[in-house]
C-alpha cells in the first residue's frame, strides 16, 4: 500500500478496518475533553466496558450468595478459571487442557522453572537475551545461586546472555543459533522473551525451540509482550513451557493474573518436579483431603492456590472480545497500523531538517516501535504526555509506541506525527 501522511488518507484507512468498531468496547483517558493517543498497551491495557459488569456480577454472587458462590453463581467460582482456557488456547495456538491461569507472571515463572530448570553438575546452563526485563534477569540469578549452592558449579558461569553485536539495537537469530550450539550439552534451559521489552524485536520463536531441543535443552518463554500481540503457536512448536501477564495487550487490569502453558508431553509425567498446592490436586477429590498430592492431568496441575477471582472477571471480559475478533484479524491491522506509524515517523524526518529520534526496532516486530530520541529527548516525551499522547519513557532515552490493534486508529497514527512535528520544532527554537 502507498502511504499518505494526511488526515484524510488516515481516516479513509479507518473506514475501511473492518476491526475499528471495536474501539468503542473500551474506556479511554481524555485530554482536554477528548480521548487520549493511547501507545502503552505494552504496559497496560486500555479498560474493556464490559469488565465492571463482569466484576459486578462476581460481587452481587458474593453479596447474595457468600460461600455457595463456589458452586451456585451464575458463573461458579469453583471452575471460573476453566471458563478461560478455551479463548486462551486460541490466543497462544495450544489446546485448552494445556493452558491455565494463575498467580502473577515472575511467580509463574519461578513456579515453571522449579519443573523445567534441572541442572547437572555438567548441564546448568541457562541461555537467554541480553537486557532481557529485570525481573527475568533476577529469576535466573536466584535459581542459578540455589541449585548452585547444592551441585557445585560456578553460577557466573550458568547464565549465558546471547547479546547484540557492537552497533546494533537488536539481537541476530545466528547469534542465539550460534550460542546455543556452543553451549550444546551444557545447556539446561533456553528461556527468552518473546518479544524484547525494550527494543520490541519479535523472536523466531519456532526456530529458537527447535535449537534449544536439539542439544538436549528445555526450552520455555516470557510472553509478557507478545500474548495477544503476536501469533503464537506453541502446541506446535513444541515449546515445553511459558507464562504471560494479562494486563498489557490482553487488558485484564493492572497486576493482574498470569497465564500459563504447559505442552501435553509434560501432562503425565509425575515425576516431573513441582511446587504442589492443593487447587492442584485432582479435582474429583480435592475435598477428600487426601494426604498424598495427585495432580490433575494437564496445565491445572500445576495450580497451586484458590483462584482470585474478582481478578479474573476482566480478564474473561477481555477474553470475550479477543474470541471474537480473531488473532487472524488482529495481526492484520496491526502489520497495517505499526506500517503506516512508521510511514508517519520517516515522513516527518524528511520534512524536519534536523529531527531527533531513531527507530531502533527491526523488521521482526509486533505492535512496538522504539524510538530513540536525540538531544531533545526526556523534553519531547514530556512534550507528547502535556499535549494528549499516553507513551512510555525507557533510560537512557528511548519512547516505545505501541499502537494497539483493537483500540488504536489511524487516525491516531496522523494526529501522533502532528504532534510530535509540532513538539519537535517547539523545543528546536
Amino acid at each position: 500500500m502507498i502511504f499518505e501522511n494526511n488526515l484524510a488518507f488516515a481516516q479513509s484507512l479507518d473506514l475501511k478496518d473492518p476491526i475499528n468498531h471495536f474501539r468503542e468496547k473500551f474506556v479511554f483517558p481524555k485530554h482536554n475533553g477528548k480521548p487520549v493517543i493511547y501507545f502503552t498497551g505494552n504496559s497496560l491495557g486500555l479498560q474493556p466496558k464490559s469488565a465492571q459488569h463482569f466484576v459486578k456480577d462476581v460481587m452481587n454472587d458474593w453479596g447474595q450468595l457468600a460461600v455457595e458462590g463456589h458452586f451456585y453463581a451464575e458463573k461458579p467460582w469453583w471452575d471460573y478459571h476453566e471458563r478461560l482456557a478455551a479463548p486462551l488456547s486460541k490466543v497462544v495456538g495450544a489446546f485448552p487442557s494445556e493452558v491455565t491461569v494463575m498467580n502473577t507472571l515472575t511467580v509463574n515463572l519461578h513456579l515453571l522453572m522449579v519443573s523445567f530448570y534441572q541442572p547437572t553438575k555438567t548441564r546448568f546452563k541457562i541461555i537467554c537475551e541480553e537486557k532481557a526485563f529485570p525481573s527475568d534477569q533476577y529469576m535466573f540469578q536466584s535459581q542459578v545461586d540455589f541449585h548452585a549452592r547444592h551441585l557445585g558449579f560456578d553460577p557466573s558461569e550458568a547464565i549465558v546472555e546471547v547479546k547484540k553485536r557492537p552497533g546494533n539495537h537488536h539481537i541476530l537469530l545466528e547469534d542465539i543459533m550460534k550460542t546455543i550450539e556452543e553451549t550444546g550439552n551444557q545447556t539446561a534451559l533456553v528461556l527468552f522473551g518473546g518479544v524484547n521489552y525494550y527494543t520490541g524485536q519479535v523472536f523466531d520463536m519456532q526456530a529458537i525451540t527447535k535449537k534449544g531441543h536439539d542439544v538436549g535443552a528445555m526450552v520455555g518463554w516470557d510472553l509478557a509482550h507478545a500474548a495477544g500481540n503476536v501469533e503464537l503457536q506453541l502446541h506446535d512448536w513444541e515449546v515445553d513451557f511459558a507464562a504471560w501477564c494479562s494486563y498489557k495487550y490482553m487488558n485484564s487490569g493492572p497486576g493482574n493474573a498470569s497465564g500459563c502453558f504447559i505442552h501435553q508431553k509434560h501432562h503425565k509425567n509425575k515425576k516431573l518436579p513441582r511446587f504442589a498446592g492443593w487447587w492442584g490436586h485432582n479435582k474429583e477429590r480435592r475435598f477428600l483431603m487426601e494426604p498424598q498430592f495427585d495432580p490433575v492431568e494437564g496445565a491445572n496441575g500445576w495450580q497451586v492456590s484458590n483462584l482470585p477471582i474478582l481478578s479474573l472477571a476482566p480478564y474473561l471480559a477481555s477474553l470475550e472480545i479477543f474470541e471474537e475478533v480473531g488473532m487472524k484479524a488482529l495481526i492484520k491491522k496491526r502489520d497495517l497500523l505499526t506500517a503506516y506509524l512508521e510511514f508517519v515517523l520517516k515522513d516527518i524526518d524528511e520534512q524536519l531538517p534536523d529531527t531527533t529520534f531513531e527507530i531502533i526496532t527491526p523488521k521482526e516486530r509486533a505492535c512496538q516501535l522504539s524510538v530513540f530520541l536525540h538531544g531533545q529527548g526526556r523534553k519531547l516525551f514530556d512534550y507528547l504526555m502535556s499535549h494528549g499522547v499516553v507513551t512510555d519513557w525507557r533510560e537512557p532515552n528511548v519512547i516505545r509506541l505501541a499502537p494497539a490493534p483493537l483500540y488504536c486508529t489511524f487516525e491516531d497514527m496522523y494526529q501522533f506525527g502532528q504532534i510530535l512535528k509540532r513538539g519537535i520544532e517547539k523545543l528546536a527554537d
